[in-house]
């Protein structure tokens, strides 16, 4: 953002910074180097001990909402007694009492208070808000659009998709003045309900290629050299769509005679249950737990490694991916993609082009093909390169960050 240009988009998040959340990050950065000017809001304070290269770059100032009313009671109570003398405070009300009704939480009452503050805090040449994940940041916004009689906008991405009740993302895409979606398997569910055939458009991601460095020379590795093992890496947060679980249990099953390593990046609330699964699966000392890292190291892993696996799945609470960015990233290293025909992903990777698929929950299968691209050096250069020959052919950011910057500027100039 220009210094001095005045803010008049506000783009707002469960989060802020995370470094598991790499595609918003970049999606920031593209619209700062569009000339959008705008500012940051988030629900929560970060809870990461680093931040990546792109977050310091990003200019936009950062506003944080009370992630616990009872923790700025204060503030809140001003913005609730504020908000009564807003316009749209009767609309908003109504509203409210109709979602409460059909979603008795306190997480409810959480978002109202919440997006009484962001509305009473605004600056008042903020003309339109964006927000990022269809659940619980687009309640805040939605009701704080309401509230201060702006439109908004939002970015669905995966969770906030299948774990939304149909009738939240019905009424929230009909408020909206626009969406946009990362997968055509999110499309196509939004696109069910949405009030308008073209309301809902899919953009993905991509990757900005000018952050990533060339592809490091791939090694010969076949398993056969207990001094030289074949390298895996996977990446996420150890939560239960990633299935790092069925990952563990495929390894065991590898043959004796193959050396291999695994390392694993990324944080999460199953962590701990998955150390303890690799102790008790014997596999304890083939895997590096290498913990969340800034996007420098996570670049610097998958240069080393000679192979990415990633088998999502769906969770129980209804969670899943849509197309990770890491394997988009692995896919920059030219490195062969191991992965569950799920989700997103079969929109990157294609079964036996750019890398190999197998089905959620497939242990057996997913061990069988470990162990084939494991000792097929040659297999996974090739896969490797029409990997990144997809990702710089048909999955650049530009196209997608041109199209969502286009569509902000012509909403904010809207209500200019």
């Amino acid at each position: 953002m220009t210094t001095g240009t005045v803010p008049r988009v506000a783009v707002a998040m469960k989060g802020y910074p995370r470094l598991s959340e790499t595609f918003i990050a970049q999606e920031l950065l593209g619209l700062q180097q569009r000339g959008l000017a705008f500012e940051i809001w988030s629900l929560r304070h970060p809870t990461d001990g680093a931040k990546h290269l792109m977050h310091n770059q990003i200019m936009a100032p950062v506003r944080y909402l009370p992630e616990y009313l009872h923790d700025e009671p204060g503030r809140v109570t001003r913005a609730v007694f504020g908000a009564l003398t807003q316009p749209g405070f009767r609309k908003l009300l109504a509203l409210f009492l109709r979602d409460l009704a059909r979603d008795r939480t306190r997480n409810r009452l959480r978002r109202f208070g919440q997006a009484c503050v962001m509305a009473r805090e605004l600056p008042k040449d903020i003309r339109h808000l964006h927000v990022h994940y269809l659940h619980t940041p687009a309640s805040v916004i939605r009701y704080a659009a309401l509230l201060r009689g702006l439109s908004w906008s939002f970015s669905a991405h995966a969770k906030d998709i299948w774990t939304t009740p149909d009738w939240e993302k019905r009424e929230k895409i009909a408020d909206a003045a626009w969406g946009v979606t990362c997968t055509q398997d999110g499309f196509r569910e939004l696109e069910r309900l949405s009030d308008q055939p073209d309301k809902v458009e899919l953009v993905y991601h991509g990757l900005d290629l000018t952050r990533f460095p060339p592809p490091a020379p791939r090694s010969g590795r076949d398993g056969s050299d207990a001094a030289d093992p074949v390298r895996f890496v996977t990446i996420g947060r150890a939560v239960a769509k990633k299935g790092f679980d069925d990952l563990l249990e495929s390894l065991a099953r590898l043959p004796c005679i193959l050396h291999w390593r695994l390392t694993h990046i990324g944080g999460g609330e199953m962590l701990a249950t998955l150390k303890e699964k690799a102790r008790s699966l014997g596999l304890d000392d083939k895997i590096v737990w290498a913990g969340p890292k800034a996007q420098d190291e996570v670049i610097a892993a998958l240069r080393a490694a000679d192979l990415f696996v990633l088998p999502s799945k769906q969770a129980g609470d209804g969670d899943r991916d849509g197309l990770p960015n890491v394997v988009m990233e692995a896919a920059s290293q030219a490195l062969p993609i191991v992965a569950t025909d799920f989700a997103g992903i079969p929109e990157f990777v294609r079964h036996g082009v750019e890398g190999l698929l197998v089905q959620p929950g497939d242990i057996d299968g997913l061990a069988g093909v470990l162990g084939e691209l494991a000792c097929s050096p040659q297999q996974r250069g090739q896969l490797g390169y029409r990997a990144l020959a997809r990702l710089t052919g048909a999955f650049s950011a530009a196209a997608g960050l041109d199209g969502i910057a286009s569509r902000l500027h012509a909403s904010a100039e809207e209500k200019a």
